[in-house]
Order: C-alpha cells, then sequence, then structure tokens
C-alpha cells in the first residue's frame, strides 16, 4: 500500500551557476508529497498513521526548511537536491518509496531515492 501526505512550505533561494531568472534570489511556496510503503495491517486497516508522517517530517524537513533561505541549507537549492537531502533525512525514519517537491503549480521532481538506499 502506498500512502501520501502532502506538506507546503514557504522558504528563498538562488541558483549559483545557473543564468537566468533564478540565479537571484527568489521565493517560492512549495508543495512537498511524502509517500512511503506499507503492508495493509488487517488489525486496523491502516498501512501507515498519516500523523505519525506529519509528525516526523514537521520535525525532520519542515522545522528547517520553512521560512528559510535554502541555500544556508544546500550548496545548489535546486529542487531535485531539495528532493535528495529530504529522501537522506527521512530515510531512517520512514519506509519511503517517493518523495515529490513542486516548486510551482506546474513544475515538480519526482524521486525514488538510490538503489543502494533500498537495499
Amino acid at each position: 500500500m502506498l500512502v501520501t501526505k502532502e506538506f507546503t512550505f514557504d522558504a528563498a533561494h538562488y541558483l549559483p551557476n545557473y543564468h537566468g531568472k533564478c540565479e537571484k534570489m527568489h521565493g517560492h511556496t512549495y508543495t512537498m508529497q511524502i509517500t512511503v510503503s506499507a503492508p495493509l495491517d488487517p488489525k486496523t486497516g491502516i498501512a501507515f498513521d498519516f500523523v505519525k508522517i506529519k509528525d516526523i517530517v514537521q520535525q525532520k524537513v519542515l522545522s528547517k526548511f520553512d521560512h528559510s533561505l535554502l541555500n544556508d541549507i544546500l550548496e545548489h537549492p535546486s529542487a531535485e537536491n531539495i528532493a535528495i537531502l529530504v529522501w537522506k533525512t527521512l530515510k531512517k525514519d520512514l519506509p519511503l518509496f517517493e518523495i515529490k517537491i513542486w516548486e510551482t503549480a506546474t513544475s515538480f521532481v519526482t524521486y525514488h531515492g538510490e538503489e543502494s538506499d533500498n537495499l
């Protein structure tokens, strides 16, 4: 069973070594989906508790990313690198399947981790 929880956070960033509008500091309201994979528990009818996902993501990710300058966290804070960092941050606490990060309503990345993460 795949269980997904969606979050939003506001943050600023600029993209060093990129030539275009995004090289200057600007902000986004990011949307982030965290999807975990877990078997359905026949006793509860629940595969993975949404509240547990929410609590872990709030503590480990949102508390650091929301209303921050992402360049203070990542050297190159692209949506791709944000997804990788979120995966690495959460992989010990959640049975991750997929992470999606939207920079805008129509632009997002999807990350499934490195093969070594799934061993």
